[in-house]
């Protein structure tokens, strides 16, 4: 773990580098802030924050010279004692440009907005789409216009959007401070229009400067189009906390929460026993001691449906409902006095039942649900098929994915086809999703996916009239592994979105405790209706 925790602080170091220190330093010489610099002077001093999105894009686009972070730093702070969703574009990053991981990551910074209800500040420094993937950001529905779409549905729920001109906002993009509730610029570096200089040149024939034709003075003072124009970065973001300490409150759900008792452990606890050979048993609930309030944990049906762990806790003072995969084997009873012995990390009928009726009973109470996945699957076999294994699983899914309480998902371990959907991956809409750095993600493990493969191929071949020799197999199995296994990454996983960045396990209480006070924002729930359940 130690050696996984290096690897994931040094990764993340690379990430405030943004485009690079050069970058950097041209950027700061124009007397910008930079993005982290603009988001850390808006938040409150001493305060925890949750950043969203780290290493989106980590390994990808690196024929185009790569997008660390996607371009864009999204956090969930507080500003003036509000929670707030804050979008900072990354303007050292090919000038702020959106690539598609961009896009995909502003509208999951919206998305959050939403679900929660929280205010959105948008600090806008980008140059629009970056044009040779134009036909991968802007056309379609999850694309670049989706974020406009976006800031007039928040405008209608009447979350506050403020958005900050502090560089370049061009073309469609300038829609979106506009769009806004506010919208500030800071003169000499901020300019927004539909058509820069060039193009207006080469469309109407007309010759103007970037600061005439959209700075701050001929939006604020002949436009309209801008609020006020502020002389430079941090008098433009005092002027976002002035307004943000004037909004009203709103009504809140009242999610259950007293005041906080620290866990039985600390986090090295979790160090020591989640070994790093994901094929090694481990007790879950060690895990969890490190993770929940001191003497909260109540299991649920503890010795029925072992492989899965289900229990009320307490999370920093938050009521919560955990469902976490049990990597112990486990024995259980069945009729006629018999017994089975159950492989841990595998969902079994008696467990997906379970699970299904206690994800029913947090619905019904109002209680967050929280999910540990370290899961191979559900269980396989004649056996399994027999006795209903997949009407029990789908009895899970269908509770857990119609559940109207907040979900939040944990990745902490293995994280392996329909185990993935049950547990509540991506796929589900957890309020938010997190990996720690033991994580794999996949439809099944390296080893199972190359042994599968390598059939396939062998019996194509053997179609054909070749044969393999054993050693002809080996290298073959190993070439298809070392394939597989790169995309089992958490942050194969990251790059993508598929999860909201790779954590230290340190910072799950945090991530949790901030993820439920978000939603806690938002008081309009929905009724739970799971519809037909299979029985």
């Amino acid at each position: 773990m130690e050696n996984l925790l290096k690897t994931l602080k040094s990764k993340y170091e690379n990430l405030l580098l943004g485009g690079g220190l050069n970058k950097l330093e041209k950027h700061k010489e124009k007397g910008k802030m930079t993005a982290w610099e603009r988001v850390i002077y808006l938040l409150d001093d001493d305060c925890p924050y949750v950043e969203i999105g780290s290493f989106a894009g980590d390994s990808m686009y690196e024929e185009h010279g790569g997008c660390p972070n996607g371009g864009v730093v999204v956090v969930l702070g507080y500003v003036r004692n509000r929670l707030c969703i804050i979008v900072s574009n990354d303007a050292t990053v090919k000038a702020g440009s959106w690539f598609p991981i961009t896009g995909k990551k502003n509208l999951r910074a919206q998305e959050i907005a939403m679900e929660n209800h929280l205010p959105i500040i948008y600090l806008v420094d980008s140059a629009g789409v970056y044009l040779p993937m134009q036909d991968e950001i802007f056309p379609d529905k999850e694309h670049f216009g989706r974020i406009f779409r976006n800031n007039a549905k928040i405008s209608s729920m009447g979350i506050p959007q403020i958005s900050a001109i502090m560089g370049s906002c061009v073309a469609g993009g300038a829609y979106l401070p506009i769009m806004s509730d506010y919208a500030l610029i800071v003169e000499g570096t901020g300019s927004v229009f539909l058509a820069g200089p060039y193009l207006v040149k080469s469309s109407i024939g007309e010759v103007i400067d970037n600061e005439t034709l959209g700075g701050a003075a001929t939006h604020c003072e002949i436009s309209g189009v801008t609020d006020n124009k502020y002389p430079d970065d941090k008098s433009c973001l005092d002027a976002i906390k002035n307004i943000v300490d004037k909004f009203g409150e709103n009504d809140q759900n009242k999610f259950s929460r007293i005041a906080n008792k620290q866990p039985e452990f600390p986090a090295t606890h979790i160090y020591k026993n989640l070994p790093e050979d994901r094929l090694k048993s481990y007790n879950m609930l060690e895990i969890l001691k490190a993770i929940v309030d001191k003497g909260s944990l109540e299991e649920y049906k503890k010795d029925y449906g072992k492989t899965l762990v289900c229990a009320l806790a307490r999370i920093d003072g938050w009521a919560v409902g955990i469902i976490a995969n049990q990597r112990e084997m486990v024995k259980a009873k069945k009729p006629g006095n018999a017994t089975e012995m159950q492989m841990g990390g595998v969902i079994y009928s008696d467990s997906a039942d379970k699970a299904a009726r206690f994800i029913m009973n947090c619905n019904q109470q109002k209680i967050p649900l929280v999910f540990f996945q370290d899961v191979t699957g559900f269980m396989v076999g004649s056996r399994s098929e027999h006795g209903g294994i997949i009407k029990d699983g789908a009895k899970m899914v269908n509770a857990m994915a119609n559940s109207v309480v907040p979900k939040f998902t944990f990745i902490i371990g293995n994280s392996y086809g329909a185990g993935n959907y049950a547990m509540c991956g991506k796929a589900y809409d957890p309020r938010l999703i997190y990996a720690w750095p033991t994580a794999q993600i996949a439809v099944m493990s390296g080893a199972s996916a190359g042994k599968t493969l390598l059939q396939i191929q062998e019996a194509a071949l053997k179609a054909k009239g070749v044969s393999l020799t054993e050693e002809e197999k080996k290298n073959l199995l190993y070439k298809i592994e070392q394939q597989y296994n790169q995309q089992l990454s958490p942050y194969y996983a990251a790059a993508r979105l598929w999860v909201d960045g790779v954590i230290d396990p340190k910072d799950t209480r945090k991530i949790i405790s901030m993820g439920i006070e978000a939603a806690n924002q938002n008081p309009n729930m929905n009724k739970y209706n799971v519809g037909v359940i299979q029985v």
